[in-house]
């Protein structure tokens, strides 16, 4: 640990004298070590320029080193200068055959190509060279998640988590494969074997919990978090995924007991706010409950749940000017969302404003929200604003996305007798009803007139 500590100040100290070089334009002599450290804090940091700015000195001063090189193809992959990069790694692999830092980054640029089996086979001659096979595995199984083979890239994160049982980053990647996989029990029984050698590994408690929460055994996921918690009390996740499950069995002051804790460990967070205003909106605790959505929308106002939320719970009360005052707040924020403009026509159409109604459905369907009820609320709105070619223009739309649907096909009907244009509403009605003649109800309520006709009444009769 200490000799990590002196690492860390020697690296610091590297730096600072590095940029006050730059500062002084006075050049100073720095070893390959030296730059190399340089560099590679510039490029953790996304300071691509300064990266280069060394490079270029560190080889203006080292030209023959090796390692600086290969940080200058890692920058040219970046940049996406690949055959700069491909013909800088031929010379290198000239000077130095055994080195697998040339092979990973070879690999890194048939990644960038799209040829991940390719890469893959550089990977495992790397893995002949290296003395970090963990790291190369990871590659390797990142390689195989860009083809989602999920189960080789399953395999070589295990490789990596049998190497270095702090590797976290290799659990998540192995549950991420479980999960697509759908392979719920099995990661629980893999989990269960890793907390044998592992008991008070708090990440993969968490992961267990979560694995039962998806099973929907809520309470063996609640004993899972208990054990992370156990294992370190100020694991915020736990709190939040304990949080969730308390609510599923309905323990809602339980629940919110544990969201309050995350705020105290932590900055609050807007999932922990919105979380708890629904739980104080079940407990019957009004106040309370806008309190914590009004925080939610405070602390993040790109969450669309926290909109929706405030919209929601003023939609229920029979609020409309307020659920129509928040969801205009929302949209000003975020314009594209089709969940808003969804609630915005319905606030709309309540409170009898149909114009604005229309238009919200009609954004509602140019963002791509294709579900029926949008089309068939926006046609019977165009029809009460008399725009009746709209309207008909609209379900012929929607025929696009729902060819075989009754509902669409009786209005037409409808809308076609209504404009005695007769063929195409016999065309539409007697389609309709041999899709689903219980469906008329739509003519006899939206269409009376049309209902009454004979030759209407005639067609019905024959199916």
């Amino acid at each position: 640990m200490k000799f990590n500590h002196e690492e860390f100040e020697d690296q610091n100290f590297s730096i600072s004298r590095y940029e006050r070089m730059l500062r002084s334009n006075d050049i100073r002599f720095f070893d390959s070590d030296e730059f190399e450290s340089i560099i590679h804090h510039y490029l953790e940091n996304g300071k691509i320029a300064k990266a280069k700015k060394a490079i270029s000195l560190g080889l203006s001063q080292h030209p023959s080193s090796v390692n600086l090189k290969l940080l200058e193809v890692e920058v040219m992959i970046f940049e996406d200068r690949l055959d700069k990069a491909d013909h800088l790694l031929a010379k290198l692999h000239a000077i130095e055959p055994e080195n697998e830092e040339i092979y990973i980054q070879k690999a890194n640029i048939l990644s960038k190509k799209n040829k991940h089996h390719k890469a893959i086979e550089l990977l495992n001659i790397a893995l002949t060279y290296t003395t970090d096979e963990a790291d190369v595995y990871s590659l390797i199984g990142m390689e195989y998640l860009f083809m989602d083979d999920f189960e080789n890239a399953k395999t070589c994160f295990m490789k990596c988590l049998e190497m270095d049982n702090d590797d976290y980053s290799a659990l998540y990647n192995i549950i991420y494969c479980f999960d697509f996989l759908e392979q719920h029990q099995e990661a629980i029984n893999y989990l269960n074997l890793f907390l044998d050698a592992n008991p008070y590994s708090e990440v993969a408690w968490h992961q267990v919990g979560k694995q039962y929460f998806d099973l929907k055994e809520y309470k063996k996921a609640l004993a899972a978090f208990d054990f992370a918690i156990i294992s370190d009390e100020y694991f915020v996740g736990a709190y939040l995924e304990k949080g969730k499950v308390l609510e599923k069995l309905k323990k809602y002051n339980e629940a919110i007991e544990n969201y309050k804790i995350t705020l105290e460990l932590d900055d609050p967070t807007s999932f922990a706010l919105l979380r708890m205003g629904k739980c104080y909106e079940r407990l019957g605790c009004q106040d309370l409950a806008i309190q914590h959505y009004s925080k939610t929308v405070h602390e993040d106002p790109l969450l669309d749940k926290g909109w929706i939320a405030i919209t929601d719970f003023y939609l229920k009360k029979r609020n409309y000017q307020k659920a129509l005052y928040y969801i205009n707040k929302a949209i000003g924020i975020d314009s594209e969302n089709v969940l808003y403009w969804k609630r915005y026509a319905k606030i709309n159409n309540r409170l009898a404003f149909f114009e604005e109604a229309e238009r919200g459905y009609r954004r509602a369907l140019e963002l791509g929200n294709y579900e029926l009820d949008t089309w068939l609320n926006r046609t019977d709105i165009l029809r009460f604003i008399g725009e009746n070619d709209a309207a008909i223009q609209n379900m012929h739309q929607a025929i696009e996305f729902y060819p075989e649907n009754a509902e669409v096909q009786f209005r037409l009907a409808g809308m076609h007798y209504e404009k005695q244009e007769f063929n195409q509403g016999e065309f539409h009605l007697r389609k309709a009803l041999h899709l689903d003649k219980e469906y008329s109800i739509i003519l006899e309520e939206l269409f009376e007139n049309v209902y009454q006709l004979s030759l209407v009444q005639n067609i019905i009769k024959q199916y």
